[in-house]
């Protein structure tokens, strides 16, 4: 022993020791990685199993994959995804997240997924994929946005609003998507009484004024007096197909014969018989001038652009259906032929 126990003293056998220990722990720690990266990549092809059925269009399963095929690939999918070919498009990013070795490409395949499900109208699929996403990158703020119109479009509101809590984390302004949460929560609620939704409806108009549209709407519903008490005559253009396809019934005649565009727009209608001023909004007065001239068969039709986008969608929305951007939406008429009824309402 007393030859034996020197060596354990002897500086160069301590070094040596720590490098073989440090070794040791560096095995491990790369063993450990490796199993918990094919681990992963293991449940990720067991998640995205539950996505492959027979609904998906193309047949990907011997397609042999090379790197180069990954760009062409992406391309074609967006391309069928714009043209609303979305099957074909959940085939090919299925296909390339199962081939794909890159952590960072597979993320962004899986959020073009879930966003392809979600403008397909799969929202419990495009919800699960977002999740799965937030599991692994919870700072994702493009993810924690479509999650919350996933949610916003499954009518789950609380749920919606809880996406914010998260997004105020990371130095999100969320002003404006809290009080579109809020009117659309408000909207939808059957059990609250008229007079108080009617109070908070008017409240929320005064906090965010870009809810006009909305609000008007959901007020004309409700309760037609208060609702024109709140119509705002320098934002009537805003409102313009609203106020086309009003019934006669809910028109307030005080209000409208004070207002030169109210005016010409009912009488360009064919709601008033005498002829108002000029209402500085181009369609009406053209409509309005032909009426006074005896020709009675014109009228207007819609069309709703996104601000932010640049899209033009035949129906109004609150969301545009394209880059869900809030309150972007902008009513676009032009003249056309009278149908032989257009006393409707677009509520």
């Amino acid at each position: 022993m007393e030859h034996i126990l020197p060596a354990y003293n002897d500086p160069l056998f301590s070094i040596l020791l720590i490098v073989v220990i440090g070794l040791i722990i560096a095995l491990a720690t790369y063993g450990w990685g490796l199993y918990i990266q094919q681990k992963e990549a293991g449940n990720l092809l067991k998640f995205l199993d539950k996505f492959d059925s027979a609904e998906c269009a193309l047949d990907t399963d011997d397609m042999p994959f090379a790197p180069h095929m990954f760009k062409p690939l992406t391309l074609l999918a967006k391309a069928f995804e714009n043209s609303g070919e979305y099957h074909k498009a959940i085939s090919i990013y299925l296909y390339l997240i199962k081939n794909s070795e890159s952590d960072p490409a597979k993320t962004e395949l899986m959020e073009r997924l879930g966003m392809t499900y979600m403008h397909a109208g799969f929202l419990e699929r495009a919800r699960s994929i977002f999740v799965e996403i937030l599991r692994k990158r919870p700072r994702n703020k493009q993810v924690l946005y479509a999650l919350g119109v996933v949610y916003e479009m499954m009518q789950d509101y609380e749920k919606a609003q809880e996406i914010i809590e998260p997004l105020e984390l990371l130095e999100e302004d969320t002003y404006t998507l809290k009080k579109f949460l809020s009117f659309a929560q408000l909207n939808s609620n059957k059990n609250m009484p008229t007079e108080e939704k009617l109070e908070r409806l008017q409240r929320l108009l005064k906090e965010e004024p870009s809810l006009y549209r909305q609000i008007i709407s959901a007020l004309l519903r409700l309760d037609t007096r208060i609702a024109w008490e709140n119509i705002d005559p320098k934002r009537i253009k805003e409102i313009l197909d609203i106020l086309w396809f009003l019934p006669n019934s809910q028109l307030d005649l005080d209000i409208i014969s004070n207002n030169a565009q109210l005016g010409t727009l009912y009488y360009a209608k064919g709601y008033l018989q005498k002829p108002m001023a000029q209402s500085g909004i181009f369609s009406l007065d053209l409509i309005a001038k032909a009426r006074e001239n005896g020709f009675e068969d014109a009228s207007l039709q819609f069309s709703y652009l996104c601000k932010k986008c640049k899209q033009s969608f035949p129906v109004s929305f609150g969301r545009c259906p394209n880059c869900m951007a809030i309150n972007s939406i902008e009513v676009e008429e032009q003249i056309a032929k009278a149908s032989t009824q257009t006393d409707y309402s677009l509520f």
